[in-house]
């Protein structure tokens, strides 16, 4: 790549920037956003190169989702769903295809779906639900083999871009056998609803509204062509699940310092030395947590999978939601109460970053993994509660 991309991202925080107040005050999807990501070629940014895309690491989707977060982190956060999955479809190779018995035909059903994203088509990510979160063991979303196809069945929640995506990753659990979980790749249209139920704190521009299905797709849709493959996919590549987040709240902790630095400095404040100490501790405290994403980072893509490669995945992700939250806090207090009226940008971030410890896994959950690993456990097997 990447330089393009990473320039890219830089060039274009500003304009999401500009319209973020706007999406945040109506609750509205930015979709001027995305036709700037599209015009940019970056839906195509995890793509393999051989299928049109860019060829980026994870490390590099990191620091591009970083800059695009300094200029809105909802835009950010639906992106890194488009970049999940492609992300994740990207990275199975042919070792790794043959020892999950996954068939030539769902290899190349694979590469029509990264081509596509490549020329522009975005996908969102259909996985939580009401009273099951993200845990794919206890889906109530179903499926059954019919003619020609599968039909699936059920409700998902927190679907970021519902109503707006191509296609969404859909996760469900067979009718015939509700142990085996398998995953979708559902075309927008008809048999699938939204219901606009997203009001939320913070992130209030990513539509995650609810989306109900009762829809039957291609055989080729299922996702590797074997059932069963999401849980096996989750233990094999949880950055994607678990810190994909992580380099959004540090760009979100970032435009927090951004912003406190520009109203201050705006309203000649800057010569208190509690309010630089603030801003000093923050710009550490975010360094830090940068630094720890990208430690994660460059350690998935040099050994994705590994034990230690998997604690540094939770690492980031409990010290990105964390960091961005205290920041942000920190910065709101540094400015002040004019900084708290609707409409400020410091306002506004301190909702999105309070955000970050909440999506799955949440803070408590990451720790308690990390945990369990210093104690010498099985964090996957030991939790008191599935993880998946």
């Amino acid at each position: 790549m990447t330089v393009h991309a990473l320039e890219a991202a830089r060039r274009l925080a500003p304009r999401l920037a500009a319209r973020a107040a706007e999406h945040d005050r109506d609750s509205s999807f930015p979709v001027d956003d995305f036709a700037d990501l599209r015009e940019a070629g970056l839906f195509g940014l995890m793509v393999p190169r051989e299928l049109g895309g860019m060829g980026a690491t994870f490390a590099e989707y990191a620091a591009v989702a970083t800059e695009l977060a300094r200029g809105n982190g909802a835009t950010a956060l639906v992106f890194n769903m488009h970049a999940s999955v492609t992300g994740a479809l990207g990275a199975v190779t042919e070792e790794l295809a043959e020892a999950l018995g996954v068939p030539d035909e769902a290899l190349a059903a694979r590469d029509r779906l990264l081509r596509a994203a490549a020329e522009g088509a975005w996908y969102a990510v259909a996985m939580s639900e009401r009273g099951a979160g993200a845990r794919l063991s206890q889906l109530s979303t179903v499926y059954e083999p019919v003619d020609g196809g599968w039909h699936l069945k059920g409700s998902k929640t927190f679907c970021s871009g519902a109503g707006h995506a191509d296609g969404y990753l859909v996760a469900a659990r067979s009718a015939a056998d509700q142990s085996v979980v398998s995953q979708f790749l559902v075309p927008a249209g008809d048999g699938l609803t939204v219901e606009p139920t997203w009001d939320s704190l913070g992130m209030r521009a990513t539509s995650s509204h609810d989306l109900h299905l009762d829809v039957t797709v291609p055989a080729d849709r299922l996702l590797g062509g074997v059932e069963g493959l999401a849980l096996v996919v989750a233990q094999l590549m949880p950055h994607w699940l678990v810190a994909s987040y992580a380099a959004v709240y540090v760009g979100v902790a970032r435009a927090a310092i951004d912003a406190a630095a520009e109203h201050l400095n705006a309203r000649i404040l800057a010569g208190l030395p509690a309010v630089r100490a603030r801003l000093g501790r923050a710009d550490a405290a975010a360094a830090a947590a940068e630094l720890v994403v990208a430690e994660a980072a460059r350690r998935v893509d040099e050994a994705p999978g590994d034990a230690e490669t998997n604690r540094w995945v939770w690492r980031a992700k409990l010290l990105a939601g964390t960091t961005a939250a205290e920041v942000a806090a920190s910065m709101l207090e540094a400015a002040g109460t004019s900084a708290t009226r609707r409409g400020h940008p410091l306002e506004r971030l301190y909702r999105d970053a309070r955000c970050g410890s909440l999506h799955p896994a949440t803070s408590d959950v990451c720790a308690d993994w990390l945990g369990i690993a210093a104690l010498g456990g099985d964090p996957d097997r030991d939790g008191s509660a599935p993880r998946w």
